[in-house]
C-alpha cells in the first residue's frame, strides 16, 4: 500500500491510516517538481553575492550578520547540522519519531525549502524501510523550530547519529553501508531546512490526538457503567437541557448516554435519591467540553501538518526569499496546554466516580468487597487514581506562558511548545490509567446489581472486559489488573 505525499490535505486519521497499515511514501510528481523547480531558483541566486540571504549566505540566530564565502556553504550546513544536535533526557518513543519524519517530508514537499531532491528522497527511504533515528525529548524551545530534535531525526542523512533499524539501535553510519546509502553532501540552506519546522511538536500532537479520540469514547462508556453501578439517574442526559445550552459536545456526550443506556433494567428502576452528584450529572458538560476541545485541537493541528514552516521561505514564482517565523510554535503550543486540560479533567472527573463506587453508598459494600476489614477491596486503586490526577494537574501548567531568551536575545520570544508537546503525552498516559481503574470499580460494581441487567451495549462491554479481568472476591495482587485493564482500553 503506498501513500503519495502531495498537496492533498494530511490529516490525522490518514496518518494513522499511514502507520496502522504500514504504508509506503512516494513523491507525486508535482511535488518532485516543486522541489526541484525551488532547488534550480535557489542555485540561480546564489550567484548574487550582493544580497546576503540568512541561512543562505550568512550564519545563523544572532550571527545572521556575518556572510560565509560560496566554498564554505555547504561545511556550513553539515556544521549547523552537528552542532545543533543537543538533545537530552528520555528518548522519544519511535512510533512518534516515525509521525516526524512523514511530516518533515511533507513540510519539505511544498517546495518552498530548497532542499535537494536527494534529500527528501532519502528520508523517504527511512521511512519506508522503517529505519528510525534516536530523538531526545529534551532540547527544543519550539521556535526557530525544534532545533535539537529535528537534528537528530536528520543526523543520519550524514551518516551520523543513531537508528533503531529491526529492534536493534544502530550506528547510522554502519547501518547506511550495510544498505548501500550514500551520505547526502548537504547544499546552502538544507541544514536550516531540515531543522526549521515543528515537527517534533505536531507529531506529539498528532500522536496524542490519536489517543484523546480513544480516551474520550472510552471515558463515555465507563462512565455509563459506572452511573449504572451507582444506580445513577437518567434525567440529566435528557435532550431538553441540552439543547437550551447548545455546546455541540455536551448534546453529543447527553445523546450518546440516552443510546448506551437504552434498555437497561437498571437505568430505568425507580431511584429513591432525587439527584447524582456532579460527577455523574454533570458528565455531559465535563466530557463534552474535552470533545469541544479535542474537535477544536485538531483543526489546528491538521493545519499546521499541511504547511512549510522552515525559514527562510523560498517563493520562486515571486522571486522572493523571505526570513519570517512560521517556525514559531506558539499556533500549536497553545492548543496543546488546552488539550492536556481538557483530557486531565476526564481524569479528574473519573477519579471522582471511582470514590463514589468504593465508599459504601447506595447499597454498594466499602471498597466493592463484602468482608471488608479482612479485605482492603478497591481503596488503593483509588490511592493510585488520585496519584495520578494530582500529578496530572501539575502537568496542566501551561508551557505556551513561559519564555527564555535565546541566542543573544536574537530569538527574544519562543514558544516552549516543545515541553508542551511532551507533557501532553504524559496527560495522555496518565488520563488512560485512571480510566482503566475506573473501569475495574465499575465492573466490579455492577456485579454487585445483579440480577438485574444493565443495556446490551454496557453488558457486551462488560463480558468483554470480564475474559480480562475477573471479579475479585478477595485480596489479591491488584497491579496485574490495572495493567490489564490498560491494555484492553488500548485494544479495543
Amino acid at each position: 500500500m503506498i501513500h503519495t505525499i502531495s498537496n492533498q490535505r494530511l490529516t490525522v486519521a490518514r496518518i494513522n491510516e499511514i502507520l496502522i497499515n504500514g504504508m509506503q511514501l512516494e513523491l507525486s510528481n508535482e511535488s518532485i517538481d516543486a522541489i526541484v523547480k525551488c532547488r534550480k531558483y535557489l542555485d540561480l541566486k546564489m550567484a548574487d553575492t550582493n544580497n546576503p540571504v540568512y541561512g543562505v549566505t550568512t550564519g545563523f540566530g544572532s550571527l545572521c550578520n556575518v556572510t560565509i564565502p560560496e566554498e564554505d556553504l555547504s561545511q556550513l550546513q553539515y556544521n549547523l547540522m552537528i552542532s545543533h544536535a543537543c538533545g537530552t533526557g528520555d528518548e522519544v518513543r519511535p512510533e512518534i519519531v516515525k509521525i516526524m519524519l512523514l511530516l518533515k517530508i511533507q513540510s519539505l514537499s511544498y517546495g518552498h525549502s530548497g532542499v535537494q531532491l536527494i534529500t527528501v528522497q532519502r528520508l523517504i527511504d527511512m521511512f519506508n524501510n522503517n529505519v528510525i533515528p534516536v530523538v531526545y525529548q529534551q532540547g527544543s524551545l519550539g521556535a526557530s523550530g525544534d532545533l535539537a530534535p529535528l537534528a537528530h531525526l536528520c543526523l543520519p542523512l550524514l551518516k551520523l547519529g543513531e537508528v533503531q533499524y529491526n529492534g536493534q539501535r544502530r550506528q547510522a553510519a554502519e547501518l547506511w553501508e550495510e544498505l548501500g546509502w550514500e551520505e547526502i553532501r548537504l547544499q546552502s540552506k538544507e541544514g536550516l531546512a531540515l531543522l526549521n519546522g515543528t515537527q517534533f511538536m505536531a507529531a506529539h500532537a498528532v500522536w496524542s490526538l490519536s489517543h484523546a479520540e480513544r480516551i474520550s469514547d472510552w471515558a463515555d462508556r465507563i462512565a455509563a457503567m459506572s452511573l449504572e453501578a451507582f444506580d445513577g439517574r437518567i434525567e440529566p442526559f435528557y435532550p431538553q437541557v441540552h439543547e437550551l445550552r447548545g455546546h455541540k459536545g455536551q448534546i453529543a456526550t447527553a445523546a450518546r448516554f440516552m443510546e448506551m443506556l437504552s434498555g437497561s433494567e437498571l437505568i430505568a428502576r425507580e431511584k429513591t435519591h432525587i439527584q447524582d452528584p456532579y460527577s455523574f450529572r454533570c458528565i455531559p458538560q465535563v466530557h463534552g467540553a474535552s470533545k469541544d476541545t479535542i474537535t477544536y485541537v485538531q483543526d489546528v493541528i491538521e493545519t499546521e501538518i499541511n504547511s512549510a514552516t522552515d525559514n527562510p521561505t523560498i517563493f520562486p514564482d515571486d522571486d522572493l526569499i523571505i526570513s519570517a517565523g512560521n517556525f514559531h510554535g506558539q499556533p500549536i503550543a497553545i492548543p496543546m496546554d488546552v488539550l492536556a486540560i481538557a483530557l486531565s479533567e476526564l481524569s479528574n472527573i473519573s477519579e471522582r466516580r471511582i470514590y463514589r463506587l468504593i465508599s459504601g453508598q447506595r447499597g454498594l459494600p466499602n471498597f466493592l468487597v463484602a468482608k471488608g476489614g479482612l479485605n482492603s477491596g478497591f481503596m488503593i486503586p483509588q490511592y493510585t487514581a488520585a496519584s495520578i490526577v494530582s500529578q496530572n494537574k501539575g502537568l496542566c501548567m501551561p508551557a505556551s506562558v513561559d519564555s527564555i531568551p535565546s541566542s543573544q536575545d536574537q530569538e527574544d520570544h519562543v514558544s516552549m511548545g516543545s515541553n508542551a508537546a511532551t507533557k501532553l503525552v504524559r496527560v495522555v498516559e496518565n488520563t488512560e490509567r485512571v480510566l482503566a481503574i475506573e473501569l475495574m470499580n465499575a465492573a466490579q460494581a455492577l456485579e454487585f446489581r445483579r440480577p438485574l441487567k444493565s443495556s446490551a451495549t454496557i453488558e457486551g462491554i462488560f463480558s468483554e472486559y470480564r475474559k480480562h479481568v475477573p471479579f475479585i472476591d478477595n485480596d489479591c495482587y491488584m497491579h496485574p489488573f490495572i495493567e490489564e485493564s490498560v491494555k484492553f482500553i488500548l485494544s479495543h
